[in-house]
This record gives C-alpha cells, structure tokens and sequence, in this order.
C-alpha cells in the first residue's frame, strides 16, 4: 500500500514538473526571440508542436496563450514531419560524418558551434520543406511522405 502511493505520488511530481520545465524553456525562448529577432514577437511566434504531454498540459497552454503564439499541430504518428529529422539532423550527420572528437565535451562544444554558425537561411529552408511536406501528407490523408 504505501509502495503504490509513493509510485503515485512520484508520478504526480513528475507531471508536475514536467510542465515547469516546459514552461521555463518556453519562457527562455521568448528571452532569446526577443533578443535575437525583436521584429518576430509583433508579429507572431508558431511553434510545431506534437501531442506530447509537456506540449498540451494546461500550464504550457497558458503560458502561449500569454504569450500571444500560435501553435502549429503536428500530425498524430508523423515522425516524418519533423524539420529536425528531415533537415536539422541530415545535414548535423554529413557534418558529423567528417569529424573526430576525444571526448563528449569537445563534441558538445563542435555541435553547439556548429548550430549557431548556419545562416538563417539553412534554418528557413528546413521550414520551407517542412510546409511542403506537411501539404503533401494532408493530400495523402496523412499517410507517410518521403520528400
């Protein structure tokens, strides 16, 4: 009996602070956009999102609907439509591919220079795919797209 409590009780901690943390990345976001891309926030911020739990709790859709962004729904069971995977991580694999690091440390610090060098250009044509691709799948009724 008291087993079965702490596990509950464990699990409520951890939704609890699940959206806590989603909020506070969100909320860093918001520091950066303003900061980096002032223009952006007047005139809207979409977000592309999926139905995982941190992304649909209450606190999370408070905090977006104080924040005035829209959110862009992914579609249920479509990997595929993650500009990460179809654009951000092909492009990080090829880069990868040519690199040797000695420890975690070096290769974190490679990554994380090698995402602030790309020109805003590489990130908007991974966007740009992304509402091909997205236009496609709804075309299909939402069966898989390749390219």
């Amino acid at each position: 009996m008291l087993k079965e409590s702490c596990l509950s009780n464990s699990r409520h901690v951890e939704q609890q602070s699940i959206p806590k943390f989603t909020v506070l990345t969100l909320k860093k976001l918001q520091r950066a956009i303003q900061n980096k891309r002032r223009g952006l926030l007047s005139s809207g911020v979409v977000l592309l999102h999926d139905k995982a739990r941190p992304h649909t709790a209450v606190r999370t859709g408070e905090v977006l609907r104080k924040f005035k962004w829209d959110v862009f729904q992914h579609p249920p069971y479509s990997p595929h439509m993650a500009p990460s995977d179809f654009h951000l991580f092909t492009a990080m694999k090829k880069w990868l591919g040519e690199q040797y690091f000695s420890d975690d440390e070096e290769l974190k610090n490679a990554v994380t220079h090698w995402l602030k060098s790309q020109a805003a250009a590489f990130y908007a044509e991974g966007i740009g795919k992304l509402v091909k691709r997205y236009d496609k799948c709804l075309n299909n009724g939402g069966d898989y797209v390749e390219k």
